[in-house]
């Protein structure tokens, strides 16, 4: 059975639709067999992995509502990892599936029919705490949380933990987080450092090893429908994910990255402005060279 991974921040502009799929893309390079889901409306995901969502005949939608076999809908990348594509048709299947009986389980009973097939699923969700993010959290065995490395990074992941919290106590027991995942990281600048140093303090293991860099080529790679692994393999971007999917295979077979009892997720709190837990200021000087 597959491992279910679902890729989620409720914050926009935090790297999760890149990091989905360039993951996705160097497990595959790693020999994994791989599916994307991409549950987000805006079918960027889908549009990043070189597939037309404008010309799909079925997407997400048509499998949560049953409609059409999960199987069917699935159609292979050229970076070798499949798809499920999604589009704006997502809108509708989660007002349609407002009124259906356990409806936070669909994606779940959907991806089993197709679970066996690989070694790891990933969900790129929207960016919001909405029935899609839920069926994804529902359905996933880990959440991998991208966080930028800003002022405002902890903005929405109170609410995200919060939400995990909730989701693990009454629809799936056996959620975990993967890991927090900084993003679109700048050595130069001091107060993506000091942002790294106080996630790193106050999350401990719970912060991946693995750093996304701030890469021109991996922002460039989504206008091309590729992924980083194939528009520009020797980039820092395409490195660094690279090293992601290792340490995500790693901690799948159990070998955690660094050494450290890992934090229950009852134990997982945001550290809060005014709170007992560390307040993120901005430096005096933040220079960028």
């Amino acid at each position: 059975m597959a491992r279910i991974i679902a890729v989620a921040n409720q914050k926009g502009g935090v790297g999760k639709t890149t990091t989905a799929v360039n993951l996705a893309a160097a497990l595959a390079a790693a020999k994994r067999k791989v599916l994307l889901v991409d549950l987000d409306p805006q079918g960027n995901a889908t549009m990043a992995s070189g597939v037309n969502k404008r010309d799909i005949k079925a997407s997400g939608c048509e499998v949560l509502l049953e409609e059409v076999e999960t199987a069917a809908a699935i159609v292979p990348t050229d970076a070798h990892y499949d798809l499920l594509p999604g589009n704006g048709d997502l809108t509708a299947a989660e007002l349609k599936l407002m009124d259906a009986l356990a409806r936070e389980h669909r994606l779940k009973e959907v991806l089993a029919k197709v679970s066996a097939s690989y070694h790891t699923i990933l969900i790129d969700c929207p960016p919001s705490l909405n029935l899609l993010t839920l069926n994804a959290l529902t359905a996933a065995d880990g959440v991998l949380i991208p966080v930028q490395c800003e002022y405002f990074a902890l903005e929405g992941l109170s609410s995200l933990l919060e939400t995990v919290k909730a989701v693990r106590h009454r629809l799936n027991p056996t959620l975990e987080i993967e890991g927090l995942l900084r993003t679109m990281y700048d050595v130069r600048n001091n107060l993506g450092n000091e942002v790294s140093a106080q996630l790193t303090q106050h999350f401990g293991d719970k912060v991946l090893r693995s750093i996304i860099p701030r890469n021109v080529r991996l922002a460039e790679a989504p206008s091309h429908g590729q992924p980083i692994h194939l528009y520009d393999r020797s980039s820092r971007g395409a490195i660094a994910y690279i090293g992601l999917a290792g340490e995500v295979i790693r901690r799948e077979r159990g070998l955690p990255p660094r050494a450290g009892h890992a934090e229950a997720l009852d134990d997982i709190e945001p550290p809060l402005h005014g709170d007992s837990g560390p307040t993120l200021k901005a430096p005096a000087a933040n220079h960028q060279e």
